[in-house]
């Protein structure tokens, strides 16, 4: 992609403006474990909403999500129209019980409703899962796109991206990464707002966006289906009306509600009803977000299979064309057609949304370390100078780990489903341990630490599948979705048959009291809660 100076211009802005504000906001230096790790239990609901999106977006969705509207066209969405809905139980029903026992992390949950042994196995589970999954794979779609984009090796592009994110968060802890989001989510909405009106115009040869909606949706009716059916060649991964009843609300309650770098937000709340409010005002801009990511993925799909677009686009739209095996270059291909100037602003956004969720899994990366494993086991009488210091170590190590395992996912098709898929292997357990210890009183740690363990064998299971004539007599074939949700239900039955027997039927002395008045909320939140419910049916409705 050929830069102009106006491109560089706007971009250095947006850098400089990122660290500038970072580092302003860590200036006075953070001197307990709450102000590094919660900010200081000071965020107003504004931030936290801004924050949760910046967190949640990024190199997944904007290369990845978009990757599999090329392949496979809006179903993919349902991640995102399904998540408005996630968060708002998760606002109800699991943010009052979190923020009244003064949570720094998800894990320390688990310790004060089950067992410190518990915690220490499932905080071992989540600093594998960020380090290996999420920071690597973020950082890997990350660099393809400077690679895609600007010609940048890969390792140089993995590199600037760490170090960006690092600058400022390694520093100044969550107060810096969420104040930054604020910022880091005006660019990522705008500029992806531009690329898709500017995709869509482009397409229709500058009769505006409306007429190349119109043409996308004339060439391509089929790819604006939410449901899939069995003939579909994507139905493995997005499998009919079961994305709607099944497996996807294992993926999803397990995100938004028990995932350390997503709640960290919530729980750096002044009270419980700011963090409500920026709960629902993620949920609302959760409606938003298909339209930036998937959308210009479909328009790249019909546009490359134009002879006469390709023809008008000349030698420009010739350079890194996605195909069928190559869908993650759909967005990236896509930026190199927008003019001086907006290619600034559009690079902006998407680096936004790489380094504001980089940031997010180190500091949280860091807390989970730092306070379920170095102050439970190595240093209990840690001082907050000491504790704050071993976050911004960990952080790093996490970052240098990640660096180095992020190349070697090159070759990944559609990466936001590998994404799903391993992350499925241990979402299903986590959700099933915390759901029964919210809501089921009978819960007990033995069958708590049986279903933790026994669920990454059960998700194994169906993971493997049927490679020959001898494994279809043991294995079964199924959609990732289906493996998820069977492995949720079966590791929850696991638990139910061993806290029976262990607590003879009795509830469980930690068992959570759910009082009256406890899930109550307020007008703001009903309403537009209601909104936002009537909103995603009706999309459904429209395009079932």
């Amino acid at each position: 992609m050929n830069f102009a100076t106006i491109d560089y211009i706007i971009f250095a802005g947006y850098a400089a403006l990122i660290l500038g504000i970072g580092l302003w906001v860590s200036r006075k230096g953070e001197k307990t474990s709450e102000d590094y790790f919660l900010a200081s239990k000071s965020l107003p609901w504004w931030a936290i909403g801004a924050s949760l999106i910046a967190a949640n977006i990024s190199a997944e969705q904007f290369i990845g999500m978009s990757g599999s509207g090329f392949a496979s066209g809006l179903a993919i969405a349902s991640y995102e129209w399904m998540a408005a809905i996630t968060l708002l139980i998760v606002g109800k029903y699991f943010l009052p019980i979190f923020i009244e026992k003064g949570l720094y992390t998800i894990p320390e949950f688990v310790e004060k409703r089950y067992s410190t042994q518990l915690k220490t196995i499932l905080a071992v589970f989540w600093i594998g899962l960020y380090v290996f999954v999420n920071l690597s794979s973020v950082m890997y779609l990350g660099a393809l796109a400077l690679e895609t984009i600007m010609g940048v090796p890969m390792m140089y592009g993995v590199i600037g991206l760490g170090l960006f994110a690092a600058a400022y968060s390694l520093y100044g802890g969550l107060s810096s990464v969420a104040w930054t989001d604020v910022v880091q989510v005006v660019f990522l909405v705008l500029g992806g707002l531009f690329t898709t009106y500017l995709a869509l115009d482009t397409l229709s040869d500058g009769a505006g966006m409306m007429a190349g909606f119109n043409q996308v949706l004339e060439a391509v009716p089929e790819r604006f289906h939410m449901i899939l059916d069995k003939s579909n060649p994507e139905y493995v991964n997005l499998p009919g009306i079961w994305v709607l009843i099944g497996g996807l609300w294992v993926a999803n309650l397990y995100y938004w509600g028990f995932n350390q770098y997503i709640i960290q937000r919530t729980l750096a709340a002044k009270s419980l009803k700011e963090a409500q409010k920026g709960i629902v005002l993620a949920a609302s801009l959760k409606l938003l977000i298909p339209f930036i990511v998937v959308v210009p993925g479909i328009a790249a799909y019909v546009m490359v299979n134009d002879p006469e677009i390709m023809a008008r686009l000349g030698d420009l739209g010739q350079v890194n064309i996605p195909s069928s095996g190559q869908s993650d270059k759909a967005y990236p291909w896509l930026l190199q057609l927008l003019p001086p100037g907006l290619k600034g602003v559009a690079f902006a956004a998407l680096t936004a949304a790489i380094v504001s969720s980089l940031a997010s899994m180190l500091n949280s990366t860091s807390t989970i370390f730092t306070m379920d494993i170095y102050k439970q086991y190595i240093n209990k009488n840690a001082s907050e100078e000491t504790t704050v210091n071993v976050g911004r170590i960990s952080a790093g190590v996490a970052l240098i780990v990640s660096c180095i395992m992020a190349p070697l996912l090159g070759g990944i098709d559609q990466a936001f489903q590998f994404i799903q898929e391993y992350t499925g292997i241990v979402s299903p357990g986590i959700l099933a341990v915390f759901v029964l210890g919210l809501f089921w009183k009978k819960a007990t740690n033995k069958g708590a630490i049986w279903g933790a363990i026994l669920s990454i064998p059960i998700a194994m299971y169906f993971k493997i599948g049927p490679k020959g004539w001898i494994e279809s007599a043991v294995f079964v074939d199924i959609p990732f979705l289906h493996q998820m949700g069977l492995t949720c239900l079966l590791t929850m039955l696991v638990i139910a048959v061993v806290s029976n027997i262990d607590g003879k039927g009795a509830e469980d002395e930690k068992g959570i009291p759910l009082t009256k008045g406890l899930f109550d909320t307020s007008p703001v939140f009903n309403i537009t809660a209601f909104a936002v419910s009537i909103i995603v049916v009706a999309l459904y409705a429209l395009l079932w």
